[in-house]
């Protein structure tokens, strides 16, 4: 069993400020988590507790049916993947991979057969002789991968180890690592700050801010339902709109904004009159035109600004009392592109604008 939790997990380093606090959470087997957030979010932290690295200051960690938190690292059969890969320079590519093996003291034969099936798996048949240095940046990821998979750990986390690729051989590891996921079934925790990193592996994205975690959800519930103002900004793009509740009606709110317009939102939370929140609404749930007509809400708006960016037009318009109302359109959707300067209609619907309160 290679399910993970963490059970009120708090860890400070100092004794004043917690790095990680009141953490509960729990991965399923085979399950690809994502643990996503800026710096000095507590993502690492988590990481490296889980690896062994460091001890919480309070709370307990399990691995299947085992409580991990204060046994040693090389007792814990875990894999790790670091972004610098950690690769021996003098041992050649298969001795790397076997590291694992012969400081378990695994017969020789025994060795040669898992790591000719490791340099399978990531695809570096016929490599087991060269040394690091004459790999590419991509080959020597895959290394580390096959290095942390080699001895069957049950579990396998990678700390940004895509972090020191190029953008281009970076997008085609994330495809592949997906790809071993799903082939191997192991359970990976990989940590990122890269949200398009996060959304294209994951199949949960816990989210990380200030050393709480914020939300944990598969990548499309993730942006299109997020729970904080946090999540909504920190994940994609939202145009954010603060205002007040004017009235809650089963799962709709309408709410007041600064200029005197009334907006039909979605409540997240427990909300009532008078409570300041703030509408976050996704540039790309903005219909315009004749489509506005038929949304919940509906609008004046003043093109001010037209942006090509390849696969889409990116729109500021002047709406609502505000100069930064943000539409993004698919490039080659049909139709002629709005020009500045030009007025259109603008809308949305209620389950598209989330109500939010912190």
């Amino acid at each position: 069993m290679s399910t993970v939790r963490f059970v009120d997990v708090r860890k400070s380093y100092d004794g004043k400020v917690d790095a990680v606090r009141a953490l509960n959470l729990k991965v399923a087997e085979g399950e690809f988590l994502t643990l996503l957030g800026p710096s000095g979010s507590g993502k690492t932290t988590t990481l490296t507790m889980l690896a062994g690295f460091e001890q919480p200051t309070e709370g307990r960690i399990f691995v299947g049916a085992e409580e991990v938190t204060r046994v040693p690292v090389e007792k814990r059969g875990i894999g790790m993947v670091f972004q610098n890969y950690a690769l021996f320079p003098n041992m050649s590519v298969g001795e790397n991979i076997g590291f694992p093996l012969r400081v378990r003291h695994m017969p020789r034969v025994e060795i040669d057969a898992k790591v000719a099936r490791a340099l399978g798996m990531v695809r570096l048949e016929g490599l087991a002789d060269r040394k690091p240095q004459q790999l590419s940046g991509g080959q020597q990821q895959r290394v580390a991968v096959a290095r942390a998979l080699v001895f069957e750990p049950r579990l396998v986390l990678l700390d940004e180890p895509l972090g020191a690729l190029d953008r281009q051989l970076r997008e085609q590891m994330q495809y592949e690592l997906k790809a071993l996921h799903r082939r191997l079934g192991v359970t990976m925790i990989y940590v990122t700050h890269d949200q398009v990193e996060a959304m294209t592996m994951s199949d949960r994205v816990a989210v990380f801010s200030a050393g709480r975690l914020r939300q944990v959800a598969e990548p499309r519930r993730l942006y299109e339902a997020p729970e904080s103002l946090f999540v909504a900004q920190f994940l994609g793009e939202s145009n954010m709109l603060p205002g007040t509740i004017a009235s809650v009606q089963g799962r709709e709110c309408a709410v007041a904004l600064s200029g005197g317009a009334r907006v039909i939102a979605t409540p997240v939370g427990q909300v009532s009159t008078g409570i300041a929140v703030t509408l976050a609404l996704r540039p790309e749930k903005i219909a315009l035109g004749a489509a506005a007509a038929a949304c919940t809400n509906s609008f004046p708006a003043k093109v001010l600004e037209v942006s090509f960016l390849g696969d889409q037009l990116r729109l500021r318009l002047e709406a609502l009392g505000r100069d930064d109302l943000v539409v993004k359109l698919p490039n080659g959707s049909g139709g002629q592109a709005p020009e500045p300067g030009g007025a259109i209609e603008i809308g949305w619907h209620a389950e598209d604008c989330r109500a939010l309160r912190d």
